[in-house]
């Protein structure tokens, strides 16, 4: 993102508008991510034992659903006309998907996955993916181990439309895979 863009994200989340991306600027959109988050959240926190006792084990696909694509989406440059998530997260997901399509059909539209059986990158613990309660979009642009805003590409836009649902995004919360949105809290 260039110093025009981020000092016009900037004023959107009530940082000073120095054109500067610091601990500043991150605090202020993580506040405003937080502010936009549905109370109370209809998600579980991150720990094994709250995701398990929400979504149930990682790999049960019986806790799965075809949800039909929202809008168009392309994964790989075919079109998708299902996405597998888990049960509880699928009519969010539509909502959240619709709502970023139509702001950002450039990157919504770009589909690089949801359910996944496998662990966390770099780790032994299961992925969101693997219960089905994440999705990765524009992984192009956005990729893993990529610094946002500085590199990385997700408008913040997409991201509020995934906080209306109470999904987070690692983006604004990790600093990077800006790709990544989860439905936790």
């Amino acid at each position: 993102m260039n110093k025009d863009a981020i000092v016009l994200m900037q004023r959107r989340i009530g940082a000073v508008p120095d054109g500067f991306w610091g601990p500043r600027s991150i605090a202020a959109c993580q506040r405003h991510l937080r502010a936009i988050l549905p109370v109370p959240s209809p998600w579980p926190t991150s720990d094994q034992p709250s995701l398990t006792a929400f979504y149930g084990k990682p790999g049960d696909e019986r806790q799965l659903v075809d949800l039909p694509a929202p809008c168009p989406l392309l994964y790989e440059g075919k079109a998708v006309k299902t996405i597998r998530c888990h049960r509880l997260v699928a009519a969010s997901l539509e909502s959240a998907l619709r709502a970023a399509y139509a702001v950002a059909p450039e990157v919504a539209a770009i589909y690089d996955g949801c359910y996944n059986n496998r662990p966390m990158r770099g780790g032994s613990l299961p992925s969101l993916h693997a219960r089905g309660a994440a999705i990765d979009l524009d992984a192009a642009h956005n990729g893993n181990k990529v610094s946002w805003p500085a590199s990385a590409m997700m408008p913040l836009r997409v991201m509020e439309c995934f906080a209306e649902e109470g999904w987070i995004s690692a983006g604004a919360f990790w600093a990077r895979d800006a790709m990544h949105f989860q439905a936790t809290r």
